[in-house]
């Protein structure tokens, strides 16, 4: 069980990893090895997430997420399988770690009285301002 943050844990058999070829330094070595990394998470039918950890996590993912709910990560940051692997994992725990703190609700608020003076009062000074810039009213 991989720990993520109070009693929330992550069975690793929920986890689908692939290996893909990956860009990038490593000689003619990168032609012949697979060390990127590709994991796989159904978020949407995982039993080990609270269903509002499985919705957060679904919507914060964005285009990592699929229709059906399954989030890809690919990780090729280094050029071994295992630290890739490592990575990907690390990646998915914080994103069910953000999506784990409920979002804070925001209050309205309203704003001071002088905040509302000085403001009309700016309003009115940068008026005069203009105002004295306009070519003058012919009199008849």
């Amino acid at each position: 069980m991989i720990p993520i943050i109070g009693s929330i844990y992550l069975d690793p058999d929920e986890l689908q990893f692939s290996f893909i070829r990956a860009s990038g330094p490593g000689g003619q070595n990168v032609n012949k090895v697979s060390s990127a990394v590709q994991l796989r998470f159904n978020a949407a039918a995982s039993p080990s997430l609270p269903e509002e950890v499985r919705q957060r996590i679904i919507r914060e993912a964005g285009r990592k997420a699929t229709r059906a709910g399954v989030i890809v990560i690919e990780a090729k940051r280094f050029r071994h399988q295992t630290r890739n692997r490592e990575d990907a994992t690390a990646r998915l725990v914080e994103m069910i770690i953000r999506a784990a703190k409920p979002t804070k609700l925001r209050r309205a608020s309203k704003p001071t009285r002088s905040s509302v003076t000085n403001r009309l009062k700016t309003k009115k000074h940068r008026g005069a301002t203009k105002k004295l810039r306009r070519s003058p009213v012919a009199e008849d």
